[in-house]
Formats: C-alpha cells, structure tokens, sequence
C-alpha cells in the first residue's frame, strides 16, 4: 500500500483533492482528512484496508478539526468529506457548495435522562431543560424533530422546551447537578457516559423509531470537484461505499483497527459494539430519501425556510454519480487484502 502521511490541519473529517505532485499536479492524489471519530470508520478503513488504492486513488491522511469545515470548503482547501445531514442543510441552503453523495451510517445521535428521572417519554420534555452542545447541533435538531412529531413547538419565539447550550464535555456534570433535566450527545462520549453514569436513552437513533430507519450522516463532494473531476469523484465514492460494508461486515476489526492505527481513542470491543449498532449499510438512494426527509422536518420546524420545497431542495444539493451503485455487499468486498 502506499506511504500514508498524516498532518493537522482546521476542518471537518474530509478528503481533499489535488494536491501538487512533482511533475505538476496529481488528479488521483486524495488527501484524507478525518477527525478521530468512531463513526467516521469507513474514511479510517478505506485507507488502511486499500479501498482506495484498488480504486486507482493516492491516499493521503490529515487529521481536521470540526469546527472550520465550512471555511475549508468556501476557501477550496477540501473537496470530499462525511458530516451528519442535519447539521449540513442550513449551511447548504445559505449558499455551502457541496453535493451529498450516498448515506452512511445509521444511528449515532442520544437524548439522555438520570435512570430516577421521571421523565419516561420524549413528550413529558414539554416544560423542561435540555443541555445541548449548541443550537444548531445535530442532536439538537433531532430532538426537535422528535418534539414536532409529539407537537411540542421548539419554534425560537414560543419554544414549549427550553435549550441552553454548554460545552460538550461539561454537559454529562450539568445533568448530575440538575441544572438541565435531559441532554442531546453524539457518540461515543453519549454511550460511554451513558454506561458510566447509569443514564437512560430516551433517543437512540440506532433503535428509535422513526430515526433508525434514516441515515444520520452522509459523505459529500464539494460541487467544484464534482463538477471538473466526476471520473476520481466516482472513484473515491465507490471507495467509501466499499469500506463502509466492509465495516458492517467486519465491525471488531475495523474497530481494532482505528485504535491500534490511533484513527479513535478507547476500547476497541466497546467501540465495536457501536460500529454495529451505527447499521453500516450504505446507500445512494438512502442517503437522498434521508436528505428529503430532514428538508421536510426541518422547513415545518423553522430551521430552514418555511414553505421549502424537499424534493427539489434535495434534488439540487444531491448527486446521483454515473456508474457509482447504490450500495455494495459484504460479498463484494470480502477479498479485500
């Protein structure tokens, strides 16, 4: 396989593309950035298993950081990357140039309560306190869905469920003290603090109805990239789509893997437990069907514009990719070396 280097730079788990070879540039060198992210397994395995290599893509790692990922993508400093729909679709309607290309996990967003609590239900939140990571994170877009389905109104004006945003690592202690009465995580730090301190999930979107059935991220392209380089674009989705079965089918591996490989901290056999649950069956048509959906919700609730049309949002911020499946099997990848 080829060298892998790894750098640091300010973004999101993305790949970019281009970069300057010795003889003028090099269309199939793909910089890989990730961020240690459990669920972002299928980035860390299309590397190390050789997806991408057998795709005819140079590989190379950077680790990013979340915050900057829009900058990265407005400067042109990336052109491919994973990222739950949710937190996206604003960004998109407000102008972010990317194209979703396929779906890729299931499962990855909590709603934590004490085991004592009395809240039992998403509906008994109505009057309540939910610490959040920020007002636009994807778990607090989830559990305002959730909320508009119990018809409860998260609308900013007159929200029935107050929001109060802390940082992420504090918010497991706020809720011990009881200054909120629930929180919305992402994992892993959901299920680990969950298994430490005794919580009880009243969102799981691994099991809970009707979000078990949707993909919650998703892989993308930068609309430029798409556009001047569709052959490597297609490369490097059948790439992913290929590593992300491969990670269904192989969960404890992959999770070996990204430790022993430093992609993600923690337990390996703890953080297998989650590949599986994350239901890592990649879908083009999934991915779309889940885009439509979030519009859907996310335009009644306020979040995008009211009155959005879905299908034809979702038709212009997705790409359907000539000769990239809709998914592939873990048959079809079980010869990976």
């Amino acid at each position: 396989m080829a060298k892998i280097s790894r750098y640091i730079v300010p973004a999101l788990a993305v790949v970019v593309l281009g970069a300057w070879g010795a003889q003028g540039k090099d269309l199939n060198h793909v910089k890989i950035a990730y961020s240690p992210n459990l669920c972002q397994a299928p980035l860390h395995i299309a590397v190390e298993k050789g997806f991408f290599e057998a795709e005819g893509v140079k590989a190379e790692n950077i680790q990013v950081d979340a915050a900057h990922v829009q900058e990265a993508i407005g400067a042109g400093q990336v052109d491919v990357g994973a990222g739950l729909i949710s937190k996206f679709l604003q960004p998109v309607e407000n102008g972010l140039p990317i194209k979703f290309v396929f779906g890729l996990h299931k499962g990855c967003i909590h709603v934590l309560v004490p085991k004592d609590s009395p809240i039992k239900t998403i509906a008994q939140l109505k009057g309540k306190r939910v610490g959040v990571p920020g007002l636009a994170d994807a778990g607090t877009l989830i559990l305002k869905r959730a909320l508009t389905m119990e018809g409860i109104s998260v609308d900013v004006k007159n929200s029935e469920v107050e929001f109060i945003v802390y940082e992420r690592n504090n918010l497991p202690q706020v809720l011990e003290k009881g200054l909120v009465d629930a929180i919305a995580l992402g994992d892993p730090q959901a299920s680990i603090v969950a298994e430490q301190l005794n919580l009880v999930k009243l969102i799981d979107t691994s099991k809970t109805a009707p979000f078990n059935e949707e993909y919650c991220c998703a892989i993308f392209l930068t609309a430029k990239f798409a556009k001047k380089n569709p052959e490597l674009a297609a490369q490097v989705t059948k790439a992913l789509l290929k590593a992300s079965a491969w990670v269904k089918a192989h969960p404890e591996e992959a999770a070996k893997i990204q430790v022993e490989k430093k992609y993600v901290a923690g337990n390996a056999e703890f953080n297998a437990k989650l590949l599986r649950d994350y239901d890592y069956k990649p879908s083009v048509q999934g991915g779309y069907e889940a885009i439509k959906r979030n519009t859907e919700q996310l335009s009644a609730i306020g979040i995008l514009k009211k009155g959005t049309d879905a299908k034809a949002f979702s038709d212009r911020v997705f790409l359907f990719q000539k000769g990239v499946p809709d998914s592939y099997s873990a048959k079809d990848v079980e010869n990976v070396k």
